[in-house]
C-alpha cells in the first residue's frame, strides 16, 4: 500500500505514539472537578465504558444537549440510532424527530467519539461539569504528558522508517492538539524534523476533507496517491475513503467493516515489521 503512494498524511495522538495511560490521569481530574457526590457514579460510568457495558464506546457519537449516544453513519453523517444514557433505545420517530438532517461535529454539542479523550469528557458533562473545566483538565493532562513525570513509549523503528519514507515521499501531520503540544510531543518522539507540513488545531472530523482537498490540490496529486494513517475512523479515515483516498486505521478493538482502500493494524509497530520484511526480501531478489 505505501509503495503505491507519494503523500502520507499522518494523525499524531494515539498513532505516533500509542500510549494510553494519560487518559485514565485525565479521567481522575475531571472527576476531581466534579462534587464529591458524583464521584462514584463517574468512576461507575466509566470503568463500565471501558467494559463495553455502556451505551458511550468509541464509534458513536455524545450529543450534549439531549444526553443522548448516538450511532452516526461516517459517510453521509445522519443518525442511524439513539439510546440514553442508560442504553435505552429510542424509537424511530424519536430519531427523526430530532435528528432530521445530517449532524455536524462542532465540539460544543456534538462530540464525536474517535478516542479515548472523548470518553471521560462525555461522562464528566453528563454529570455536570461544564466545558471550561473539562478544557482545563485536558491541558493539566497535556502538560503532564510533556513532564519528567510522563513517561512516553517510543514505537521501535518509527524514525528509521519515517525517514526512509521522506526520501521519496511527502509527509504530512494533520492534529487536532495545539501547536505547543505538537512541539513538545515530537521533540519527545525525535520526530521534529521529519514532517514537510504540520497542521494543528485541525477540527477534526468538521474540517478533514477540507484539509485533504487542499492537499491534494497543492501538492497536484491524484486521491490514490494518497494515505491517511490515524487511529480515529470519524477524524482521518472515513473522509479520506470518501474522496477514494488511501486509509490506514490503527484500532485494538475487533473492527469489521471492509473498503478496498482501507487496511487496519492494531499498531505502527505492525507496519513496520512488514516494511522491514518487504525490505529484506526485495534486496535478496536484487
Amino acid at each position: 500500500m505505501f509503495d503505491q503512494v507519494k503523500c502520507i498524511i499522518f494523525d499524531l495522538d494515539g498513532t505516533l505514539y500509542e500510549d494510553t495511560h494519560h487518559f485514565e490521569y485525565y479521567a481522575n481530574l475531571l472527576k476531581e472537578k466534579l462534587s464529591y457526590g458524583k464521584h462514584e457514579a463517574f468512576e461507575e460510568d466509566y470503568i463500565n465504558v471501558l467494559q463495553g457495558v455502556h451505551p458511550l464506546s468509541i464509534g458513536k457519537a455524545y450529543d450534549l444537549k439531549t444526553d443522548a449516544v448516538l450511532t452516526v453513519d461516517p459517510y453521509t453523517n445522519l443518525v442511524v440510532s439513539a439510546k440514553n444514557w442508560k442504553g435505552e433505545p429510542w424509537s424511530h420517530t424519536q430519531v427523526a424527530h430530532h435528528y432530521p438532517e445530517k449532524v455536524s461535529f462542532n465540539f460544543d454539542n456534538m462530540i464525536a467519539i474517535g478516542d479515548g479523550w472523548w470518553l471521560p469528557f462525555s461522562i464528566a458533562v453528563h454529570h455536570g461539569l461544564s466545558l471550561k473545566d473539562c478544557y482545563e483538565s485536558y491541558v493539566k493532562t497535556k502538560d503532564y504528558m510533556t513532564s519528567a513525570q510522563f513517561k512516553l513509549t517510543k514505537t521501535k523503528g518509527l524514525e528509521r522508517m519515517l525517514e526512509e519514507w521522506k526520501q521519496d515521499k511527502t509527509l504530512i501531520l494533520l492534529t487536532n492538539s495545539e501547536s505547543y503540544d505538537v512541539v513538545k510531543l515530537l521533540e519527545e518522539l525525535q520526530l521534529n524534523n521529519i514532517f514537510d507540513e504540520i497542521i494543528v488545531s485541525a477540527q477534526k472530523p468538521a474540517l478533514t476533507k477540507r484539509y485533504f482537498k487542499r492537499i491534494l490540490q497543492e501538492y497536484e496529486l491524484f486521491p490514490e496517491e494518497v494515505i491517511s494513517v490515524g487511529d480515529n475512523f470519524m477524524n482521518e479515515i472515513a473522509p479520506a475513503l470518501i474522496l477514494n483516498m488511501k486509509a490506514l486505521l490503527i484500532q485494538t478493538t475487533p473492527f469489521t467493516y471492509k473498503h478496498p482502500n482501507l487496511q487496519v493494524v492494531s499498531s505502527l509497530a505492525d507496519v513496520i515489521k512488514t516494511e522491514s520484511i518487504k525490505k529484506r526480501s526485495d534486496s535478496q531478489r536484487v
